[in-house]
This record gives structure tokens, sequence and C-alpha cells, in this order.
């Protein structure tokens, strides 16, 4: 007899599979489909020996203490600080928009406060903010829009800004100062093996075993168990009783050339060129130090494994007929990106897991509700011998 059953091997179901083993000693059965652990963070060794994101690129930010002392007990970390570079007008310049941006794309040498006039003089006044295309016009206006922003989003969405919600591009800022770092959070930094590794640590536990390969349909009926974490789809749990879900999906198109480096930074976005919205180089993001280099080209698709919540009204009414009938199910706990229908960075999904993991630890021993003895009981202060930076602000995968 399993305590829990947990379905799904990602961030939300390790997380909480490490919490209710090591804390509350419950014994635990976490399951995959896929033949590997870490979810989309999977990442591997690929036939040159050089450590690739299976399904892109997945960098960790966060402005969280708790979550960085959390997951500092499963892996040393690397500082890294994300930059990303868009191709615009034939020039690569540096994104999210900032004052280099500005002053190589017309050839201008504006100083900060020239910068913020210059924004305000293109700026559209939108009244109200409810399209992605509303955010974006009335922060840098029209032309600046069409040059990084709708291309890119219509081939990342499939559709036209002007037809998703404001929070797709909302999360992209403007600055009038030189900092061209993709992220600004208090603590930026690469789990130092690898996030395999890191999950590898993460379920090692004595009391947590892991079948891999497996749909939890297949082992319902044989394998007796308490109470259920659900981390997949939470459409497909309920057999797509009010349909589906819509989701945008990625192919990844994995590269690995004969040169030390490709590209100047880890990522640069083509938002109006070429059927991909990017390109990453891996090792930006690892600090490997190899002969060769591998890069991996970014595809939107509307068909594959679900990536994103597609941010409409009509999609939101619809989550929450089924968020009705999770809430109702009594014995499974939903938690994660798809059993909850929103797109999370990575350290909000272990934010979610703790959260939750609070909850149950209600349930099975009060005591342990206490800060306290929680963190006695696992967390570890954090020695990075680095100044990680400070700030902070969310971006996709």
């Amino acid at each position: 007899m399993f305590d829990y059953l947990i379905v799904g091997a990602g961030f939300a179901g390790s997380v909480l599979a490490e919490r209710l083993a090591s804390q509350l000693n419950k014994k635990v059965l976490i399951i995959d489909k896929r033949p590997h652990i870490a979810g989309n963070a999977f990442d591997h060794y690929n036939e040159s020996g050089i450590l690739v994101h299976k399904y892109g690129p997945h960098i960790f930010h966060t402005n969280s203490r708790e979550v960085f002392e959390y997951l500092s007990q499963f892996t040393a970390w690397r500082p890294y600080e994300h930059r990303v570079l868009a191709s615009v007008d034939g020039q690569l310049v540096p994104m999210p928009i900032n004052l280099d941006t500005i002053n190589k794309l017309y050839g201008l040498s504006l100083t900060s406060f020239e910068v913020d006039d210059f924004f305000k003089s293109v700026a559209e006044e939108v009244s109200p903010v409810r399209t992605s295309e509303d955010v974006v016009v009335s922060k840098v206006g029209r032309e600046l829009y069409e040059k990084f922003f709708r291309n890119y989003t219509r081939k990342q969405w499939g559709m036209d800004p002007s037809e998703l919600d404001k929070s797709v591009t909302s999360r992209v800022p403007v600055r009038t100062n030189r900092d061209d770092r993709y992220f600004t959070d208090t603590f930026q930094a690469m789990p130092l093996h690898g996030f395999t590794s890191m999950f590898e640590k993460l379920l090692a536990h004595p009391n947590i075993k892991i079948m891999l390969n497996t749909d939890y349909h297949d082992i319902l009926d044989m394998i007796p168990f308490r109470e259920m974490i659900y981390t997949g789809p939470v459409d497909e749990y309920f057999d797509f009783r009010y349909g589906k879900l819509p989701y945008r999906s990625l192919e990844f198109k994995h590269e690995t050339l004969d040169k030390p480096v490709h590209l100047p930074v880890a990522v640069v976005n083509y938002p109006n060129e070429h059927a991909y919205t990017r390109i990453t180089e891996f090792k930006y993001l690892t600090g490997q130090e190899h002969t060769k280099t591998s890069v991996v080209y970014e595809y939107p698709q509307a068909e594959g494994d679900p990536y994103y919540p597609v941010p409409r009204p009509e999609n939101a009414a619809l989550y929450n007929q089924y968020k009705k009938l999770a809430d109702a199910t009594p014995g499974v706990h939903f938690v994660g990106r798809l059993a909850t229908y929103k797109y999370y960075n990575m350290d909000q999904v272990v934010a979610q897991a703790l959260t939750l993991f609070k909850k149950l630890s209600v349930q099975e021993e009060p005591a342990l509700l206490d800060g306290a003895k929680l963190k006695s009981n696992g967390f570890k202060q954090v020695d990075v011998g680095v100044n990680l930076g400070k700030g902070g602000y969310g971006n996709a995968i």
C-alpha cells in the first residue's frame, strides 16, 4: 500500500514526492509516461557528449529564497544571467528592448532620460488595455510592436496579438537603461550538474518508488494507494468531458556543430524571418567546455506535447468547468502547469508544490505546519560564493 500515487515526475510531482517521503515518512509511488524523470526540464549528454535540454532551454531564476534554499539541498549552482538578442532589420539587438536596442536600431545616441521621452512620444494611448497588442503599443508604439512582437507572436501562438490576452506580452519589460539581462530576479543560477542530476537527488529517498513508461490508467486497479497527486492535463483526467483545452506545442530540432561557439549569446530570437522563433546554444547555459557546440531550433505548432495554455477568455471559462470537477474530486490533488492550465515558471511550480505539501502536512501531522520545524527538517542555508544579482520578473520556458 502506497500512501500517495503521484502522476508525473516533473517539478510538481518530484518536489511533493520528496517532501512527503522525507518529512512525513510516507510511501510514495511516482509514475511518468515518458522514459525519464524531470519532465520538460530533462537534460542529457548527446552523442557528442554535450549537455543539452531535450525540450528547449530551461533557465532557473526566482525571487523566492524559500524555493532557492529548498532546491539547494539537491544541487550546487552555477551563476548564470541570461541574455537574448533579436534579429531585427539585419541587426542583432538586445531583447527585452532597452536603451542600446533603440540606439543601435535607429543609429541614435540617446541617454536614459531621452529614451524615456522617445518611448512616450511613440506610445499610443490605449484604454482599457485588454490584448497583447494593446500592451505593447501602449508602451513602445506601433513600429516597435511590428518589428519585435507581432510576427513572433503570430508564429508562437498561431494568432495575432490582438486576439491574445494581455498577459502574454505583459511579461516582457521595456527598459530605459543598458541592462541587457533577460531576467532581473534575486537568484539567477543553473544546476551545476544539470536538471536531471538535481531530480535524481530529489527522488533518491528510499520511500520513493519510480515507474517510467507508465500510464497511470494501466496501474490504477493493480497498485493500492490512499491518495493521488495528479500533475497531468486536467481535461485528460476527466476524459475530455467538456472538450479539449487548447495548447500550443513546439517541435525541437537539435543540431551539433563542429566549432566551439555558434551564437554571440545563449539565445537569438527571430521575430520576422524563418519558421522557427529562436535558436539556443546550450554551452552558455551549462558552462561546459567542448570543442563542438550544440544548438536547438524551436518551431511552434498546434499539435504535440502541451506546452503553452492559450490565454483566451473562452479557454479560461472551459478550464473553470474542469476546475469545479477537480475541486469536487475527493482524494485527488491537482497541481502543476497542466493540472491547473496555467503557464508557470519552474520556481512557481516548486512554490505551488511546497504550498500543497504544507496543506497535506496539516492533514497528516499538524505539528509540521510550523515553518521553523519544516526548515529544520530539510532546508539549508545557501552559500554559492557569489552575488547572484537582484531584481524580479518572470518569463516563458
